[in-house]
């Protein structure tokens, strides 16, 4: 039975983003129309690095 463990390099890596670019994308974030789609957009992109993390055991 094969093991649990990712393979190495199966896991995608996971940007790290700057403190200032995340003030910078959360303000351009406040500035989009009410109606935008690219938040729930950036919220599936969210669950995708959770998983990523998960996957390389750090999260």
């Amino acid at each position: 039975m094969a093991g649990s463990d990712p393979a190495p390099g199966a896991c995608p890596p996971v940007v790290d983003y700057s403190p200032a670019e995340q003030v910078r994308v959360a303000d351009e974030l406040a500035a989009l129309p009410a109606n935008a789609r690219l938040p729930g957009w950036l919220a599936d992109y969210a669950v995708l690095r959770d998983q990523a993390r998960a996957c390389r055991g750090g999260g």
